[in-house]
């Protein structure tokens, strides 16, 4: 039986300020072909996953707090018991807007490698309006395309 226990999973800190920690795949003991899920904890006051798409669809199911949710050319607050769907290769974007952490759970599938973990810790991220869409009109948070101190990591 593979159990995966969130209080021993360290995860990974990321620039634009939140905590991962891979539940069902990635380096988590469970493996799921057809799907993974994630916990996550964004910072207060701008703790952001940044504008990014993926292949997979997606849900981001907020457990805690209040967030920016952009979603295509779409800009809605999203809180704490409500979940938003993620169409695959569409660009979204969550930040946190309030004083306290968000935390959230992502599902995706199929199950495999997300490339906007890398682009963000090796300072590849499309970049909102140049490289990629631009957000969409009434986004409050600008996307963050920091690198992590001390320059690039590879994972």
């Amino acid at each position: 039986m593979n159990i995966a226990d969130l209080n021993k999973i360290e995860g990974r800190t990321y620039p634009a300020r939140r905590r991962t920690r891979n539940v069902v795949g990635g380096a988590s003991p469970i493996q799921c072909r057809n799907f993974a899920i994630g916990y996550v904890e964004l910072e207060p006051d701008g703790g952001q996953v940044p504008w990014h798409n993926q292949e997979q669809e997606e849900v981001y199911w907020i457990l805690e707090g209040v967030g920016e949710m952009c979603l295509g050319d779409e800009v809605k607050e999203i809180r704490a018991g409500q979940c938003v769907e993620i169409p695959p290769k569409v660009f979204h974007q969550l930040t946190n807007k309030g004083s306290t952490p968000l935390i959230m759970l992502y599902c995706y599938g199929p199950a495999g490698d997300v490339a906007h973990w890398r682009q963000e810790l090796n300072g590849t991220l499309p970049k909102a309006g140049e490289d990629a869409p631009p957000l969409p009109s009434g986004a409050t948070y600008p996307q963050c395309t920091d690198l992590p101190e001390g320059g690039p990591i590879s994972i």
